[in-house]
């Protein structure tokens, strides 16, 4: 049976990683996104959302029960240990989803390779259950422009990014990088280039 290629792909905030994803999507590869994943979590009743309930208080719930994540997200990025305590809450139900999707796929057969979206796969150490890691980065003023344009302030924006791991040192540690300032256009032909890289590298020993 031939072995499932696992690869993580990572990245700061508002990079370009779902659109990576998208573009391998099209191409024929299976994906899983963690950012999903996570939506899915908070699920009303669940035992992530209930914990989240505890911790958090019902005034973070909108009428129908579901999580306002607006206003979760204030209350988290404006204290570090609000947000590390919701990290405790959701990474290893995350986690546990993601896992669970990349073994059926490999117990199906029926993907070659398989990518997992993971905003935080540094900083949740995850990065050694995959056959490389791929980062997408950008300018600090790109993620910036991308940020306000999507309604946050400069200051807002600012407060996200630094609650992740710098963008250099992310990158120093990947197996590719792929570099997302541009046109789109450019994008998706370094996601081409670098998954002929990671078929012909990791493919390699497992043709018979």
């Amino acid at each position: 049976m031939r072995r499932l290629i696992k690869v993580g792909l990572t990245g700061g905030i508002a990079t370009g990683k779902s659109m990576t994803l998208d573009h391998w999507q099209r191409v024929g590869t299976a994906g899983i996104d963690a950012g999903e994943l996570a939506h899915q979590a908070l699920t009303p009743n669940t035992p992530t959302w209930n914990e989240v309930v505890r911790t958090f208080g019902r005034k973070v719930l909108n009428k129908d029960e579901t999580v306002n994540r607006p206003k979760l997200g204030k209350i988290v990025f404006a204290d570090e240990q609000k947000r590390e305590a919701l990290n405790r809450i959701i990474h290893p139900a995350v986690e546990k989803m993601w896992t669970e999707g990349v073994e059926k796929l490999e117990r199906e057969g029926m993907a070659k390779i398989a990518v997992v979206a993971i905003p935080l796969l540094y900083e949740v150490a995850a990065e050694t259950q995959f056959d490389c890691v791929v980062v997408v980065g950008c300018s600090a003023l790109t993620q910036l422009t991308r940020l306000t344009q999507k309604g946050m302030s400069k200051a807002q924006a600012r407060v996200r990014i630094r609650a992740q791991w710098p963008l250099q040192m992310k990158m120093d540690r990947a197996d590719f990088v792929i570099w997302n300032d541009g046109q789109l256009a450019v994008l998706h032909q370094q996601a081409e280039t670098i998954w002929a890289n990671i078929k012909e590298t990791y493919h390699a020993p497992c043709k018979n």
